[in-house]
Parts: structure tokens; sequence; C-alpha cells
């Protein structure tokens, strides 16, 4: 039995591409809103130029 395919999984505010949990991740699932440190730097450059 196998427990990875029943992971909860969000969608990236950056990319757009599905992640999975992590387990680093949960005690603050619920404010985690990009698949990785390099798209949460990248959008908050891209917010800074609009």
């Amino acid at each position: 039995m196998h427990l990875k395919p029943h992971l909860p999984s969000k969608t990236c505010g950056h990319c757009q591409r599905p992640f999975a949990w992590r387990r680093k991740w949960a005690r603050c699932w619920a404010e985690v809103r990009f698949c990785s440190e390099r798209c949460r730097r990248e959008a908050r450059r891209a917010g800074r130029a609009t």
C-alpha cells in the first residue's frame, strides 16, 4: 500500500502547476501558495514590476 498518491495538492500561484503536500508544510499548509522558493521570489519580482 503506497500513500503518496493520496496526498493533498494545490496549484502554484506563479507557475500554475500542481504540487503535493510536503511534510515540512504540515503546520502551515493553509498558507502555502507557491511550489518552490524560486516561484515565490519570481512572483514577488513580477508584482513589483507591474
